[in-house]
């Protein structure tokens, strides 16, 4: 199968400013309803991009947002002042075909404002499913089209207000040539024959509901692998819960309330005054310091809770074990697994997709960890096993085209003819 070349990438053309020059900034409803006029009059898909505050602000939402169509230009919106005039600009935009990249990351916010397309082009998976190696932005629109995009201001805190000039050049520009990319990775995708799997994988997220939250998230602390009693596990939660709570009320980042490296050192030392709680790292500093009450009865919740309300050392698994168990528990699991990635490894290759992409490594590991007498899960298995395991995919999410391709490899693998 062909794929994309990209063992000698060709000189980049510098892209330093948007050639229609950097856009006004939009946060008028009059604004608003001009843009939308202007994009009505426009042809073909719509570029889209938006950024996020993440690392500073508690929420996903979007802090600006970047549009672009043919005929009518590019737009830089900011939600913030207009987030209740955005309805002439919905319905223009809802009824047209999105190009993002990595469009997952944006929806989400853009969906919170009411903006969601009727059809989507995601750049970035595009160029997975295509065979790229490398699928960042800069590094496709260097690649495909021959030209370097400006790094820098992606992680910044876009919250900022005024917003620099330099970022909202830097914004314009992610938009520049998105329009161009997806035509680019169109065709690459046609030419491989792979254009009904891309737009089986777009709609899937296009359609993506927002995942529901994580159960005990407070485990995710860094460092709380240290920690051996259950009790300070207990104070830990609580004081994750606590942060959480401040970080959500002031729409900042929780790791800027509170470091986990704080929280594990008062689950540590467990303090009993604030006295002890300030002399600990980071608790003594002022911005921690107007908040010692909560911190320190967050300790002491978890300090004096039940013994019967203690959370245990480890989270309850919600599916199978660490890999790095099943030898031990289930022996005859852990070698359908190694068969399994064995034959997917070989289906990746064959068609230049990336393993994660031909389908979801949990669910193969769940398949494996089940066995094929639970794949139905119906009173009465299938005569065929390869039905068996195509409704145990179907189930997990797998999409038509992921199912075609690795049905037949994994009931090879998995069950070998006698």
């Amino acid at each position: 199968m062909s794929v994309p070349d990209e063992s000698e990438p060709s000189a980049a053309t510098p892209l330093l400013a948007p050639a229609e020059g950097v856009p006004p900034v939009l946060d008028t409803a009059a604004d608003i309803a001009a843009a939308a006029t202007r994009l009505a009059a426009g042809a073909g898909p719509l570029a889209v991009d938006a950024e996020r505050a993440s690392g500073f602000r508690y929420s996903a939402r979007a802090y600006l947002i970047q549009l672009r169509r043919a005929g009518a230009g590019t737009f830089l919106i900011d939600p913030i002042p207009v987030g209740d005039d955005l309805a002439p600009l919905a319905g223009v935009i809802n009824e047209l075909e999105w190009v993002l990249h990595s469009a997952d990351q944006d929806l989400p916010g853009l969906a919170e404002l009411g903006l969601h397309p009727a059809r989507l082009f995601d750049t970035e998976l595009g160029g997975r499913l295509a065979g790229f190696e490398r699928v960042g932005l800069a590094a496709m629109v260097e690649r495909l089209l021959g030209r370097a995009l400006r790094k820098g201001h992606g992680a910044a805190d876009w919250s900022t207000r005024p917003l620099p000039d330099e970022w909202l050049n830097y914004a314009a520009l992610d938009v520049e040539l998105l329009l161009e990319l997806r035509d680019m990775v169109a065709a690459d995708l046609a030419a491989q024959r792979k254009s009904e799997w891309a737009a089986q994988e777009f709609e899937h997220i296009r359609m993506l509901e927002p995942p529901a939250p994580k159960a005990e998230r407070w485990r995710r602390t860094s460092g709380i692998h240290t920690l051996r009693r259950t009790r300070q596990l207990a104070v830990v939660r609580e004081l994750w819960t606590t942060r959480d709570a401040l970080a959500r009320a002031r729409d900042v980042a929780p790791a800027r309330i509170l470091p986990d490296a704080a929280i594990i050192a008062a689950a540590t030392a467990e303090p009993k005054s604030i006295a002890q709680l300030r002399a600990l790292p980071v608790f003594g500093g002022p911005r921690q310091r107007r908040y010692s009450r909560e911190w320190l009865g967050a300790v002491e919740r978890g300090r004096t809770l039940p013994d019967s309300d203690l959370p245990p050392l480890t989270q309850p698994f919600d599916g199978p074990p660490p890999v790095n168990r099943w030898e031990r528990r289930d022996p005859a699991a852990a070698a359908r697994l190694t068969k399994a990635r064995a034959a997917m490894g070989e289906l990746s290759s064959e068609h230049a997709i990336p393993v994660e992409n031909l389908l979801s490594p949990d669910l193969v590991r769940r398949l494996c960890w089940d066995g094929l007498p639970d794949y139905s899960r119906a009173p009465e298995p299938p005569a065929e096993p390869s039905a068996a395991i195509d409704d145990f995919l179907k189930a997990g999410g797998a999409r038509p085209w992921q199912r075609a391709l690795t049905v037949p490899v994994l009931t090879e693998a998995l069950l070998p003819a006698d």
